[in-house]
């Protein structure tokens, strides 16, 4: 189905996993194009009721773009990269699915904004985050200045922007920039766990937190009305009557996502 991904679909979670472990998982053109088709999947399949992003291997979730694509680019041409980039991972956090990165070693650069660009993120104990560019005489160009400040506030993105510097896990955690710590190991186990209670949820209002929470961020769109208007699209849907029902009569709520 895909060149450079592979793909597994369990009890409503869908895992993708970006498999170039020769390349430490690297993007490049065929990646990008294999996760546009992944999240025309992910909106159009009615089984996937979440998502997770990994890299094949324990040594790499993304280690960066392929930088042997960017030696022949000129400006215009770079201009266009990076908008693909961009363009790409706008889609991912602006799925209507939670897509959560389980990061594994290596997340830098172009990683690291793959990773940013999901709902939240889980990293094991070896992994790393970073943004490097600087170190090629380049900037971020996937979203990285923009996602790296609104998850970690600017004094501290400024910070590892300009200086290169990679943090380990830990670190990460205590940033916010990850939401959950594992061992290699359990990494895969504890995101499914995790997404496994998010899909007994109502889909439908997933789909709206996910939508108001973004708008936070977007100078377009104001927030409270959005949350207003998605609010009371929910009075329309049979999930928020199944689910007030079950609250009153004391069951368990079944969401069908209507």
């Amino acid at each position: 189905m895909y060149q450079t991904l592979l793909s597994n679909l369990e009890n409503g979670i869908y895992t993708i996993t970006i498999n170039r472990p020769d390349k430490l998982n690297a993007l490049n053109k065929n990646v990008f194009t294999d996760l546009n088709a992944a999240i025309d999947e992910i909106e159009s399949n009615n089984e996937i009721r979440s998502v997770i992003i990994t890299g094949s291997g324990t040594k790499a979730f993304v280690a960066g773009a392929d930088i042997s694509e960017f030696n022949a680019l000129n400006k215009d041409e770079a201009k266009a990269l990076a908008k693909r980039g961009q363009d790409t991972f706008a889609r991912i956090e602006n799925c209507s699915k939670p897509i959560v990165a389980a990061v594994n070693g290596f997340a830098l650069g172009g990683g690291c904004e793959l990773a940013m660009a999901c709902h939240f993120r889980i990293a094991s104990e070896n992994a790393k985050f970073g943004q490097p560019e600087v170190n090629l005489g380049l900037i971020p160009g996937y979203g990285g200045t923009q996602r790296l400040v609104q998850l970690i506030g600017k004094g501290k993105a400024m910070e590892l922007l300009i200086s290169a510097h990679m943090i380990d896990a830990k670190e990460a955690k205590e940033l916010g920039l990850v939401n959950y710590v594992t061992t290699t190991e359990t990494l895969i186990e504890h995101t499914k766990q995790i997404l496994s209670v998010i899909n007994s949820k109502a889909p439908l209002a997933i789909a709206s937190c996910i939508k108001a929470a973004n708008a936070v961020f977007d100078e377009s769109k104001n927030g409270f009305t959005l949350e207003i208007e998605e609010f009371g699209n929910c009075f329309d849907t049979a999930d928020m009557k199944e689910g007030t029902t079950a609250f009153i009569e004391k069951r368990k709520a079944v969401f069908t996502g209507k």
